[in-house]
């Protein structure tokens, strides 16, 4: 068997969509399925129970990534060491973030990272909404800063740098710009832009499918980067809630912030593959750590 299409295996086990799998590892939904097949035909049974809605797991499939996960993780990790040992602790460490603010966070962290460790260096990598974890996933980027937690097998996190309050992005001529504060409620009252590409689990994170009432959330256009999300935003195409520091780093005419009461705040915390953990990487970790220590949002103090 293999190690690609083990890969492929447990990353449809996680997801279970061929589409999302296609994306995650920068491959073809058809590269995915032939990838299954040959699995289902070396083991004589199938993995996997597929009708055009669902995708999910047969026994003998939950079974075999029961026991191919660990061994797995084992192996990319293994490599993960090897590679640290023979570049002494040194290479270059790839950041992802999104956004002018949190940029300017993963800076601040490199450079009490690079104090710490002379060999090391920091590549702070601008991401996209719709491309940061596929890139993760892709081992394009080595961990991101981001408000997601580990959803997916074979993924890491830190633990919550820093919590932030969510506010609403609204046009400056929409009815909830002339408020104080809005709820969750009021999301079932006007369109919510949905950000491209992003997974079910992560898009709920900030945007619940229905409101705490129970009314349906709509859905408005969907957008890739921030300036395409206060694009729509700003003409009045959708709304869509976002970290209290975009009022400081997305300030624009036509885009009014209202505070949500109600929702949860934004979690930040660092994101990784479990295979890749590194003593460099975990250096980073407790950099961002210590930065951030003591305060209450560095990225509006």
């Amino acid at each position: 068997m293999e190690q690609r299409d083990i890969e492929i295996f447990l990353t449809l086990a996680d997801e279970l969509h061929f589409g999302r799998t296609a994306e995650r590892l920068h491959v073809s939904s058809a590269r995915i399925s032939q990838a299954v097949k040959k699995l289902e035909h070396r083991i004589g049974a199938k993995l996997f129970d597929r009708t055009s809605r669902l995708v999910t797991l047969t026994p003998i499939g939950s079974q075999l990534r029961d026991d191919l996960a660990p061994a797995y993780e084992q192996i990319q990790a293994a490599v993960a060491r090897a590679i640290e040992a023979g570049r002494g602790g040194g290479g270059v460490l790839r950041v992802g973030f999104i956004g002018a603010g949190v940029g300017m966070l993963v800076y601040e962290v490199a450079e009490v990272f690079r104090a710490r460790h002379p060999g090391g260096e920091v590549q702070a990598l601008e991401q996209r909404y719709a491309d940061a974890t596929t890139l993760l996933a892709g081992d394009e980027i080595d961990v991101l800063l981001c408000v997601a937690p580990a959803l997916w097998t074979g993924m890491s996190e830190s633990p919550v740098l820093f919590s932030e309050a969510p506010v609403l992005a609204v046009s400056a001529r929409h009815p909830f710009a002339r408020r104080a504060a809005v709820r969750l409620d009021d999301l079932a009252r006007t369109a919510v832009l949905r950000p491209r590409l992003l997974t079910p689990e992560v898009d709920a994170l900030a945007v619940p499918p229905a409101t705490p009432a129970g009314r349906p959330v709509e859905r408005g256009p969907d957008f890739g980067t921030i300036q395409e999300m206060l694009a729509l935003v700003g003409a009045g195409r959708g709304v869509y809630p976002v970290p209290a520091h975009a009022q400081r780093f997305d300030s624009r005419p036509d885009v009014a912030y209202v505070p949500i009461e109600d929702a949860q705040p934004f979690d930040w915390r660092l994101l990784w593959r479990t295979a890749s953990t590194t003593q460099q990487l975990r250096g980073f970790v407790r950099a961002a750590q210590d930065v951030v220590a003591d305060r209450p949002n560095p990225l509006l103090d």
